[in-house]
């Protein structure tokens, strides 16, 4: 199930590098506001910057609800007490997210468009939703970069309406997923699975 956290957010802007006007702010701003994303020790969110896969994993583990762990963690490289360990367990333990092998995770690698939007289907069905793909990739130029893996995921996202190209008729599988467009797509997911 689903949850957004409770209350006792900030109702301001708590980003310093956030600025009205741009196309993801009110995404990041209802993300902080609900305790799924936070900045660094200077205040700024990095929209820009690359997701890496312990953040990926960990915003969905808080829009889970931050369900408590009792797994054991599969992965040499995730040390329990690192603050993405429960987050990187819990995904593994629930079919969200695979490693880059079977003894590692590379949490702190960044991730491309093709794994965010992998680990926001598995997570969709793991809600309930049916991710069954309907329709084609044929109305993105660069829709044979998408790996066979993430095809199916990939379909399903766009013809939902979470992902959407980056422009120019291209998806940019291969392309560094930001921390923005996470906070989007994760946004975009959460009100698909409240309809």
């Amino acid at each position: 199930m689903i949850v957004i956290p409770g209350s006792g957010r900030p109702s301001s802007n708590p980003f310093a590098d956030v600025t009205k006007g741009t196309w993801y702010y009110d995404y990041v701003m209802i993300a902080a506001r609900n305790g799924l994303v936070e900045g660094d020790q200077y205040g700024n969110f990095r929209p820009q910057a690359g997701l890496t896969r312990a953040e990926l994993v960990t915003l969905l583990y808080r829009l889970a609800g931050s369900p408590e762990v009792t797994a054991e963690n599969p992965f040499t490289d995730v040390a329990a007490s690192a603050w993405y360990g429960d987050a990187v367990t819990w995904a593994a333990e629930n079919g969200i997210a695979e490693g880059m092998s079977a003894t590692a995770f590379a949490p702190n690698q960044t991730a491309t468009r093709e794994q965010m939007v992998t680990f926001l289907a598995r997570f969709a069905e793991f809600s309930g939703v049916d991710t069954t793909a309907t329709g084609d990739l044929g109305d993105f130029t660069d829709a044979s970069k998408v790996s066979a893996y993430a095809e199916d995921a990939m379909t399903w996202a766009v013809h939902t309406g979470i992902i959407h190209g980056m422009g120019n008729g291209k998806l940019d599988p291969k392309g560094t997923a930001t921390r923005a467009q996470f906070a989007t797509t994760a946004l975009r997911l959460y009100d698909l699975l409240q309809a």
